[in-house]
């Protein structure tokens, strides 16, 4: 099934959500997401998800909205999935911890 741009951006938002949602219901903090890999585990899942659709966007729409960073969104995709032995979790943990929540305000504005 191909999604248009707008799905995509939909799918984005949400699974940002759905992984802070998670964050917060499970009192993560950074040092846990450095040390227990359980929760590296889980965290990776949605950012796979969202580098993926991220990826996938229309090269369009990523001009157009281009004070969204999508290239480093999917190329952080692309780096977890095919060095995952190689993450630095120091920036997973940034990211999670600060441009995820950026991005969700981001995408909340682009959607309306």
């Amino acid at each position: 099934m191909k999604y248009t741009d707008e799905q995509r951006v939909g799918k984005i938002l949400k699974y940002s959500e759905q992984l802070m949602e998670y964050i917060e219901e499970m009192h993560i903090d950074e040092h846990q997401l450095l040390t227990d890999y359980k929760i590296q585990w889980a965290v990776t899942t949605p950012l796979y998800n969202i580098g993926e659709n991220a990826y996938s966007l229309s090269k369009e729409f990523k001009k157009e909205h281009s004070d969204i960073p999508w290239n480093m969104i999917a190329s952080l995709r692309h780096r977890l999935v095919h060095d995952y032995d190689g993450t630095n979790w120091s920036i997973i943990s940034d990211v999670v911890f600060e441009e995820i929540p950026k991005l969700i305000e981001q995408l909340h504005l682009l959607l309306l």
